[in-house]
């Protein structure tokens, strides 16, 4: 969702940016613009002085400015937080017994436990993502299912089978995961 939200936000604000931008440089280049363009010639001025100053005496001008530049500050921030917030994790630690660890690329872990689930009797399509710390990850499942399998029993081969054979090849004490099930869409069955 915030991958969708991103791409949106980066667009309009570009494309606004790019009309702008190119109109105000095609009249400085001498092309004329449309009657109802907010500025109509090379020397014109975008805010005259008299629109810069015709709501400076309303009581309601300063807060409501101030208001909505405090607004438009939030959303930058939490569109800045998430985006640099890393959600997925980039390492886990294994414990290897001797006291030391070893640290195993969490993409490849993901790998490995979307593959077995996929491989699940039932599975058409599994994507995980792992999330928490290096030393306690959390994963979080989606699977998709075909029509004719009973989610319960999916659920109970992932957990005994994919999430267990992960958390015990990479020696965890626990591999908490959240799993989303969904059946894959298909024609209705004809009877005869």
């Amino acid at each position: 969702m915030l991958r969708i939200v991103n791409r949106v936000l980066i667009g309009i604000i570009g494309l606004a940016l790019l009309v702008l931008g190119g109109s105000v440089l095609a009249v400085g280049l001498g092309v004329r613009p449309p009657s109802w363009w907010i500025h109509e010639g090379r020397h014109d001025v975008l805010l005259s002085d008299a629109d810069r100053a015709r709501w400076r005496d309303h009581g309601w001008w300063w807060p409501t400015v101030i208001a909505a530049l405090a607004v438009l500050l939030l959303l930058a921030l939490w569109w800045l937080v998430a985006v640099l917030r890393r959600r997925r994790l980039a390492e886990v630690l294994v414990d290897t017994g001797d006291g030391e660890g070893a640290l195993l690329r969490g993409r490849a872990l993901e790998g490995v436990l979307a593959a077995e689930a996929g491989r699940l009797d039932g599975v058409a399509q599994a994507h995980v993502l792992l999330t928490g710390r290096r030393s306690t990850p959390e994963a979080r499942v989606q699977l998709q299912l075909e029509p004719h399998v009973d989610p319960g029993d999916a659920l109970h081969l992932l957990t005994t089978e994919a999430l267990a054979h992960a958390r015990d090849s990479a020696g965890l004490a626990s591999l908490p995961a959240e799993a989303r099930l969904r059946g894959v869409k298909h024609r209705a069955e004809r009877v005869s």
